[in-house]
């Protein structure tokens, strides 16, 4: 019941701030003219193509491309919301959106290299357009579908390609390993991305979005597709040699691990409901331990996230995280201006010989760097809503047993991972990743805005 009312009072909220706020009165200003048009009588499956072409293009064109997309399909956003007939698209994960992007306006007027941080707010905006656009249909089961199966495929043709790498072998195209390491000469997989870290994140939302279709998706040839998709992203992820996209997969794992538990419970006796996690967990690393024998790649690897200087790769990102707190304390509450055309100008004024770098490999110090520390708080609010809303329309949704909250689920999985790769790595600024967080916080913002209004089940 709690929940329940203070769902009813933020939709109270926002509904009194709608009708009084600037914002809110452009919502529908062409209403009448929409209902004669015969363009916006395809509105969902228009925009759906747009985020449709946005997944295909992202790993196999330039970005440039991508932005051209994402730049028209931005328009028809605001095609759509000044036509709206409806005004309950806009949910507390907007608001949270919306200020977040405000201090990013703040951050870019006050940069020292103001034309550099407009370059990237306007990169910034273009990703926030396309959450709002997907926002509009994902909570709708026929475009969630088609969006969701569309990024399944292409995931999957870029992880074949990848674990077609692994068996044919590929050169390096940078220093991806430590060349005094015994693992100088392992191949490090990158498809069509040309960077196995970034490759790894892609994969993320890929390998967890399969585990949902395993799952929602009903026929023996979906599942068996889906089965397939799921062993080929993880195996993919693994050829990476990325190990922050090992950790991101377990990051995803774990939640979904807790949200399984939590879903199925009652089915459960009351050993396995004791036992189920500690369970699993034990049985992971007694796996991971095994393979650490017997896999000397492995072994290194894992090794090398606690050796601290003693890996290149470690070395180099702690000096570059030394230098960006530098730059943090001399531009602390609004940051230097989004972008990575900012930092790359104001970088070199701190940092240490030899320790050139085109981010902060991370992307909470990147987001501290570009916005300060107001927008960090506002990015960690962004995610705190997310995932609590999450968590709620879970709650709602189990008593009647609607598999739309599994495809939520993977969406936080997804965020889950993504922000634990994140901590020591920036390749989620790229538009291959960054379009697909937005993606899982628009299937959670759109399904937020809906259900309350329609009984949208999962077939």
């Amino acid at each position: 019941m709690s929940t329940l009312k203070h769902s009813q009072d933020e939709k109270f909220f926002l509904l009194n701030w709608l009708k009084g706020s600037l914002i809110g009165n452009l919502v529908g200003l062409l209403s009448p003219w929409r209902s004669s048009s015969y363009l916006l009588g395809y509105s969902d499956i228009i925009t759906a193509i747009f985020v449709c072409l946005v997944i295909i293009s992202s790993p196999f064109t330039s970005n440039t491309l991508v932005g051209i997309i994402l730049l028209a399909g931005g328009g028809f956003w605001v095609l759509l919301t000044v036509s709206d007939i409806d005004k309950n698209q806009i949910t507390p994960i907007h608001l949270c959106i919306f200020a977040y992007w405000l201090i990013s306006v703040a951050a870019t007027a006050f940069s020292p290299l103001k034309m550099a941080a407009l370059s990237g707010l306007v990169k910034f905006t273009l990703y926030l357009l396309l959450f709002a656009l997907a926002s509009r249909v994902f909570a709708k089961t026929k475009m969630r579908a088609l969006i969701m199966g569309t990024y399944l495929l292409v995931s999957l043709i870029v992880s074949a390609y990848g674990v077609r790498q692994q068996f044919i072998g590929v050169k390096p195209l940078a220093t991806w390993t430590d060349p005094t390491s015994p693992l100088a000469d392992t191949t490090r997989v990158y498809s069509f991305l040309g960077n196995p870290n970034l490759l790894a994140g892609y994969l993320i939302p890929a390998v967890a979005f399969s585990v949902v279709a395993l799952i929602v998706w009903k026929t023996k040839p979906q599942k068996i597709l889906a089965g397939f998709a799921l062993v080929i992203n993880v195996a993919c992820v693994y050829f990476t040699g990325s190990r922050g996209g090992w950790l991101a997969l377990i990051g995803t794992g774990i939640v979904f691990l807790l949200g399984f538990k939590f879903w199925w419970n009652e089915y459960l006796s009351p050993f396995w409901r004791k036992w189920l996690i500690p369970t699993v967990i034990t049985s992971f690393l007694l796996l991971v331990g095994v393979a650490m024998i017997f896999v000397e790649p492995l072994r290194i690897r894992i090794f090398s996230l606690f050796s601290w200087r003693g890996d290149s790769s470690n070395n180099f990102r702690i000096n570059v995280w030394i230098s960006a707190l530098q730059m943090l304390q001399d531009y602390p509450l609004i940051g230097i201006g989004p972008g990575n055309e900012v930092f790359n100008q104001i970088y070199p004024l701190y940092m240490q010989t030899k320790f050139t770098a085109l981010s902060a490999y991370s992307i909470f110090l990147e987001i501290a760097l570009e916005t300060g520390l107001i927008g960090l708080f506002s990015f960690l609010a962004v995610i705190v809503t997310t995932f609590k809303r999450g968590m709620v329309l879970i709650k709602k949704m189990k008593p009647s047993n609607d598999l739309q909250a599994i495809w939520i689920l993977g969406a936080i999985a997804s965020l889950a991972g993504l922000a634990t790769q994140g901590l020591f790595d920036t390749v989620w600024y790229r538009p291959q990743i960054n379009t697909l967080w937005w993606l899982c916080v628009a299937m959670v913002a759109a399904v937020y805005s809906l259900k309350s209004e329609t009984d949208n089940h999962v077939s």
